[in-house]
């Protein structure tokens, strides 16, 4: 579970994508790295509460249903589950342009298929086996990064051969910020971003055999995470060379093993970044087949997908997952400029919403615990609620509404928006078709009656078989013991 947590937090956008916001940042992009950390910590934490005093498969899923009401709930689960479907296509086109590299005559799409089958036939067999694999994928990262960090402290201190000790690189090529400061503040949108998968080890932990254990001691130690390994490492990158150096943008820590004249950097690079792709693969097939699990719990997905294997792996869901992020990959191939373009704009924002609702969550939920258990039941807390909660539900808003004005996150904004519209248009279809029950803690009004205190559903209390729809049997106002 702490290796689940530490790939989470480390992909590959931290190995690739860091260059973007060094060249619009500089050397100030440890700040903004910094900046974006400290929201991602404040969330983690905001979510760790919930999971720990009460965890749930689904976790936040089940958590912005309580709070906000069967329609905030549906909107939360379907976006968070569109967004790993999307990065499923993402990182198998990735990984295969990697795998390419080495064997420029296969086509890509070949590649994608590969990678595909062989992680959703690993998450076919058994949750433990998801884990085993991201277990390794996430030891290499990790061991990659450590090396790194430690390789960078010997140049600075002039411990490393031929090294040029000292921070000058910092400030010597037009300051600290030499972009502006606002362009630091700009920069920690998309850095947010690169933070997106440290919220998975909440989802992997209903299927751990301590859940409140694994949670507690995973999301703990994640500012020590953040730190170290982000800014850290961020830190190494403008430090050891100009941050406008040739090759910083493309590829910050390949340009940088460069400079520390590290034989085959390229072909390391390219295991390591591969390394990242396949854990987030991985990751994303896992984390889309539980949450579309939970989302049939409360009729807000196909009953056919709670089929359960006989090792309690939901196949179908997983299946769902890898055949639209095939038709994404399709995309990809047949109309790389306009549908898949499409696809990775209207996901760009999505995960962002879902943090304001975790967030929002929070607050709900906290009152509600606080008046059935009273504070003192309360495990695990929210640092200096209830403002610092206030201060990260605005910091949320305006890293998301900076979406709107700056230019290269213009486009997802408004088509994550336009996604946002559509997952609560199908909410609107879902509840003209059928009735919807609105969690315990909400009346059919909207308004609160207090924390659920029904215990958190695991997959394996789930029936093997799909649940069908029965005719109901109770007369108005009644409530079964199910309820």
């Amino acid at each position: 579970m702490n290796l689940i947590a530490l790939g989470g937090v480390i992909g590959a956008g931290l190995f690739v994508g860091s260059g973007v916001v060094i060249s619009q940042a500089g050397p100030a992009a440890i700040v903004s790295f910094l900046i974006a950390g400290m929201i991602t910590v404040l969330i983690m934490r905001m979510l760790a509460e919930m999971a720990v005093n009460r965890p749930a498969l689904g976790s936040f899923y089940i958590y912005a249903r309580e709070s906000l009401g069967a329609r905030g709930g549906f909107a939360v689960g379907w976006m968070y589950w569109y967004f790993f479907v999307i990065v499923v296509a993402v990182e198998a086109v990735a990984g295969a342009r990697i795998l390419q590299l080495w064997a420029p005559g296969v086509p890509l799409w070949v590649f994608s298929l590969g990678l595909m089958i062989v992680l959703t036939g690993t998450n076919m067999v058994s949750a433990r086996s998801y884990g085993e694999f991201e277990y390794w994928f996430s030891s290499i990262k990790v061991v990659a990064i450590i090396l790194f960090l430690l390789a960078g402290i010997l140049w600075i201190t002039g411990a490393w051969p031929h090294s040029t000790p000292g921070l000058g690189n910092l400030v010597n090529h037009s300051g600290f910020a030499p972009l502006g400061w606002g362009a630091v503040l700009a920069a920690v949108v998309p850095c947010v971003a690169f933070y997106t998968g440290a919220e998975i080890v909440t989802i992997a932990a209903a299927e751990s055999e301590e859940p409140e254990t694994a949670i507690h001691k995973a999301l703990r130690s994640i500012i020590v995470r953040v730190v170290t390994f982000y800014v850290g490492s961020i830190f190494i990158v403008v430090s050891v060379q100009a941050w406008n150096a040739q090759g910083v943008s493309v590829s910050p820590y390949a340009a940088t093993l460069r400079v520390l004249n590290i034989p085959g950097v390229t072909t390391i690079m390219n295991l390591i970044v591969l390394t990242a792709v396949l854990s987030c693969l991985n990751s994303a097939l896992y984390t889309s087949s539980r949450m579309l699990f939970a989302l049939t719990r409360h009729g807000d997905a196909p009953q056919a997908f709670t089929k359960l294997s006989s090792s309690g792996v939901p196949r179908r869901a997983i299946l769902a997952g890898t055949v639209l992020g095939f038709v994404s990959v399709i995309a990809a191939y047949l109309s790389p400029d306009k549908v898949f373009a499409f696809l990775i704009n209207s996901y760009g924002a999505v995960a962002l919403f879902v943090y304001l609702a975790i967030a929002l969550a929070q607050v709900v939920l906290r009152r509600d615990l606080e008046r059935t258990r009273g504070t003192d039941q309360v495990r695990l807390k929210m640092w200096l609620f209830p403002g610092l909660s206030y201060l990260t539900i605005a910091l949320m808003f305006v890293v998301i509404l900076a979406m709107a004005f700056i230019r290269d996150t213009r486009s997802q904004f408004w088509l994550s928006l336009l996604t946002l519209a559509l997952i609560l248009g199908a909410y609107e279809i879902r509840r003209r078709r059928a009735p919807v029950d609105e969690p315990a803690g909400v009346t059919a009004t909207g308004k609160r009656k207090g924390y659920l205190q029904a215990p958190a559903l695991s997959l394996q209390e789930v029936p093997d078989k799909p649940v069908g729809r029965r005719r109901s049997t109770r007369r108005s106002g009644e409530q079964s013991p199910e309820d």
